[in-house]
């Protein structure tokens, strides 16, 4: 673990503001070269460090437009992409904490708004809502568990889920975790990680999520898929162990959509458009609309490419998915370069996530169904006792139809 440093970042934040502006649009690297080597100017170098967007080819086009409301959609995608990064970037600083508050006092249904004459005790509100993250695999769903802990929980870097960095480059999470992130009893939410899908076989990956959002999830949930033998043979033990039946089935409320966009943009270089359009199939998936909402777009791995590749993947993929580029997407990344979390070094990616978060429980207690009453009921046991009446005459008249032809 690196070391954190011991420079105030309150102290950084405000000799930020004293630099001149060429130097807010340098990246780190080109930092290094125009201020002096000793250990504030590095800490000025790790705090900068989030502000990669300012180093793109438009951002001066980007500082002389004025808030100007009625004009903001005449603005050119990449423009817009860039106000929506100063938008965070304004805001992380003062906002984190408010937001965080927000999180660490929700109870499901605080964000309901009384619609069509009902009261909210006749909503069928779960007691804590259920966030689900999807992807492919090695898109970053565990990474983003484990920060969702150090931004909300304030749990440093406890690795709370296993990834498949480091040397573990082979491990692929084999069962749903649910996740606490908030480290509360009293938290009116949970996470999932959930196992990754494979590009090439996107059929299978819809017919299995179908089956998550219908019949709902629980913790420990074993996704077994054909060829997982050879996995399992060294997890026969702990199979045995993990009692499944006890997990309270959780309901999902809410998906988030995890894309590796440095992945993505590999293949794309490889003229290989498979990673693209599997995502674009999982995303329009009918299991993953709720509420009439495109599910939340969480986009990792951002920091292995340029800062132009990195705007450019965004820009590409959401006009791929028919979406706008700058609402309910946020590009996240776990860990800076120089190892620091999120929180302490780069308040724009924790703020982010706490949006993220904070949008996806806005959109999922606006999607609440009514209680079933006693005419509902009798109405659904009416349907059922006529649609089996149906198959037992129509088996019926099949079967007397045959006895006929024999007796011929």
């Amino acid at each position: 673990m690196v070391e954190r440093s011991n420079c105030s970042i309150s102290k950084v934040q405000n000799k930020i503001k004293l630099l001149p502006p060429f130097l807010l649009k340098l990246s780190p690297k080109d930092m290094k070269s125009q201020l002096s080597s000793n250990d504030e100017d590095e800490c000025q170098l790790s705090i900068l460090g989030y502000c990669w967007w300012r180093s793109a080819a438009k951002f001066d086009e980007c500082v002389r437009l004025k808030l100007d409301l009625p004009h903001i959609a005449s603005l050119t995608p990449r423009l817009r992409v860039l106000k929506e990064l100063e938008r965070l970037a304004l805001i992380a600083h003062e906002g984190l904490n408010e937001l965080r508050y927000k999180l660490q006092m929700y109870r499901s249904g605080d964000f309901w708004v009384p619609t069509g004459g009902l009261k909210k005790e006749e909503m069928d509100i779960p007691p804590v809502i259920t966030i689900l993250l999807v992807g492919f695999s090695g898109s970053g769903k565990s990474s983003l568990v484990n920060l969702m802990y150090s931004v909300f929980g304030r749990s440093g870097l406890i690795p709370f889920a296993r990834t498949s960095s480091g040397g573990a480059t082979k491990y692929t999470t084999m069962y749903m975790e649910e996740h606490n992130v908030m480290r509360s009893m009293q938290g009116g939410f949970c996470v999932y990680d959930s196992r990754g899908f494979n590009y090439a076989k996107i059929g299978d990956a819809l017919e299995e999520l179908s089956s998550w959002m219908s019949d709902g999830i629980h913790h420990n949930q074993l996704c077994l898929r054909s060829g997982d033998d050879v996995l399992l043979e060294a997890d026969t033990e702990t199979v045995g162990l993990r009692s499944a039946s006890k997990f309270v089935q959780r309901t999902v409320n809410i998906p988030m959509v995890v894309v590796n966009i440095a992945e993505v943009h590999k293949a794309s270089k490889a003229s290989d458009s498979k990673p693209l359009e599997a995502t674009r199939e999982l995303f329009h998936s009918p299991a993953l609309r709720k509420c009439n909402e495109n599910p939340i777009l969480i986009l990792t791995h951002g920091d292995l490419l340029t800062t132009e590749e990195r705007i450019d993947m965004r820009l590409r993929l959401c006009e791929r998915l028919g979406i706008s580029e700058t609402n309910g997407v946020y590009d996240i990344v776990c860990l800076t370069e120089y190892g620091f979390l999120a929180e302490e070094s780069d308040p724009v990616t924790a703020y982010a996530l706490a949006e993220a978060v904070y949008r996806a429980l806005l959109i999922s207690d606006r999607g609440h169904s009514p209680k079933k009453n006693l005419q509902d009921w009798a109405l659904f046991v009416l349907s059922w006792l006529m649609c089996f009446m149906g198959a037992l005459f129509s088996f019926l008249a099949d079967l007397c139809s045959k006895l006929g032809q024999r007796d011929r």
